[in-house]
């Protein structure tokens, strides 16, 4: 595997500090040769903008992607993506953000109370793991806000086998990613049929390794989430199409897949998708959303439980907003129940979000495979092997290149001497960035609608990293770029304003009978997973526990 393995064995500082050590542009050891780890912004404004069409996604993600999730964004390159693209985008527009916050709102209203409940009524502390009941949020938004179906996760007193199918078969995915070129042959020299004997072959139960059982389990939940989904998409189909939702117009139906099903039939027969690419699309929906927002909202919680000042001036500007608009007076039972634009326009939320964004992505390291030889200009010039400086550099066909959205985020020659720093307050001082459109080179395009003189954080002399939010590429840029990065946004800011304003976290400080206090741990395995260190915790298992109580007064 050569060196490229320790990306995911050295942790998070690791794959900082290989960036910060070496450049921009770093050559690694792979299991298929050179690779190259890229960092710097005006190389990846060529892989994800301008020379997208060069840097393809690896064949084994995409054809292993379509195994589990269908012909969905994720699953899909070329024509047929931009197709999908084209039709997808306009659902996740802000009016349509506006019509699904009051969803969004309710359930994480439900989160709130249902941690609530599990309080000591005399206003002390209790330690609970907040991890799956955030996962369950998580689930219920999208399921209802996006594919207009009921969940329940958060109301059910243990997970149905599609819940758990949803939130296992991602890390379970990830486990087994070495196996992806095996799937591509498979896939390459096997009829379906032959395909189905194979695994069945490989999934026996006769078969009694640990390897082996995560395997079928995999399976398992594949199986599952497919068989629920579609049940799902084929329900909703025919209950829109006896009401005649497909007729009337955006401001009656609720759900961003009734939007999808009517932009798609009254589109024509050259971009119009089938049954069988919408049913992936609404896989990849609750898929990418549950386990990234989940992340994003447990390691949001959980720094803020860190920084308890942080935590009230939150918590002040919240109750201010609700005041100020009416929406609470004294005495009420707090409910962040805000307009849209009031949510969003909130400056110190917004700085919490955007830098737990930057600083912990949800995918912190994506790979591309060059279908042809190109160079790639450097904004920071690298040292090469002969030792002199360098700012271009060859990249011969099939070589694997890793952008690393993690060091981009980090880079202290544009985000300054503390871009390891966690500093929401940071962004209080900057105007905000306009996204930028995907055509427009780098430097060339409008950052901010105010003053140029008036600096922009991650921007320098011009230049900044291709992004769809905020200058980061937390959700990257191109034809690539995340979809629906603005209902992630709004929902971790329902979420954390809903949680704060009803809830306060804090670390966890009692000792267990062993007399280990337990102390929380991001593993790096490609995504961040928390869990308890040893000896408090078995240093494996998924988990954030936190002591949660209700706000007092001196809380603000």
């Amino acid at each position: 595997t050569g060196s490229v393995i320790k990306l995911f064995e050295g942790g998070l500082d690791y794959c900082v500090n290989l960036s910060e050590q070496y450049g921009g542009a770093v050559r690694l050891n792979g299991p298929y040769g050179d690779t190259v780890y890229v960092s710097d912004p005006r190389a990846l404004h060529h892989i994800v903008v301008k020379d997208q069409h060069i840097f393809e996604e690896l064949e084994d993600f995409i054809v292993s992607n379509k195994l589990v999730f269908g012909e969905g964004l994720i699953s899909t390159i070329g024509a047929q993506h931009r197709r999908q693209r084209k039709l997808i985008s306009p659902v996740f527009s802000t009016s349509n953000m506006r019509r699904v916050l009051s969803t969004v709102h309710h359930i994480a209203d439900r989160l709130a109370s249902t941690l609530t409940a599990k309080l000591p009524t005399d206003g002390s502390h209790s330690e609970i793991d907040v991890l799956p009941w955030f996962s369950r949020c998580a689930l219920d938004s999208i399921c209802n806000g996006v594919l207009g179906y009921s969940s329940n996760s958060l109301s059910a007193a243990e997970d149905d086998a599609y819940a758990e199918a949803v939130r296992s078969v991602g890390f379970l995915i990830g486990k087994f990613c070495l196996l992806r070129p095996f799937v591509v042959i498979v896939a390459h020299y096997c009829s379906p049929y032959w395909a189905r004997k194979v695994l069945d072959l490989v999934t026996a139960p006769w078969i009694p390794t640990k390897f082996m059982r995560d395997i079928r389990e995999m399976r398992r939940m594949i199986e599952t989430m497919d068989c629920v989904s579609r049940k799902v998409f084929a329900e909703k189909k025919a209950s829109m199409e006896a009401d005649g939702m497909l007729c009337r117009d955006g401001d009656s139906i609720l759900s961003m897949m009734d939007l999808m099903l009517k932009a798609n039939t009254v589109s024509s027969n050259v971009t119009r998708l089938t049954d069988a690419e919408l049913l992936g699309q609404m896989n990849v929906m609750i898929f990418a959303g549950v386990d990234t927002t989940t992340s994003a909202i447990a390691r949001c919680v959980y720094l803020l439980a860190q920084n308890p000042c942080v935590q009230a001036r939150l918590r002040s500007e919240i109750s201010d907003a609700m005041k100020s608009s009416g929406y609470q007076k004294d005495g009420d039972i707090p409910s962040a129940e805000l307009p849209y634009d009031v949510l969003m326009s909130l400056p110190f939320l917004d700085g919490i979000v955007k830098e737990t964004f930057r600083l912990y992505p949800s995918l912190p390291l994506m790979v591309r495979t060059a279908n042809k030889a190109t160079t790639l200009p450097l904004h920071f010039p690298v040292r090469s092997r002969s030792g002199e400086p360098t700012s271009t550099i060859a990249i011969p066909k099939g070589t694997q290149v890793i952008i690393s959205i993690l060091a981009a985020n980090r880079h202290q020659g544009m985000w300054g001497a503390d871009a390891n720093e966690w500093r929401p307050e940071r962004w209080l001082s900057s105007p905000r960035a306009v996204p930028p459109d995907m055509d427009t080179p780098v430097g060339r395009e409008d950052v901010t609608s105010t003053p140029r003189s008036t600096p922009v954080l991650g921007v320098k002399d011009g230049v900044h990293f291709p992004s769809v939010y905020s200058n980061m590429m937390t959700f990257l840029a191109g034809g690539r770029s995340c979809i629906g990065f603005k209902f992630a946004e709004m929902q971790m800011k329902q979420v954390l304003a809903t949680l704060v304003l009803r809830l306060h976290f804090s670390l966890p400080t009692q000792p267990n009978a062993r007399g280990h206090v337990k102390e929380i741990q991001w593993k790096f395995k490609g995504f961040h997973i928390p869990v308890v260190k040893t000896p408090a915790g078995d240093g494996v298992t998924p988990q954030v526990p936190l002591n949660v109580r209700l706000v007092r007064t001196d809380d603000f």
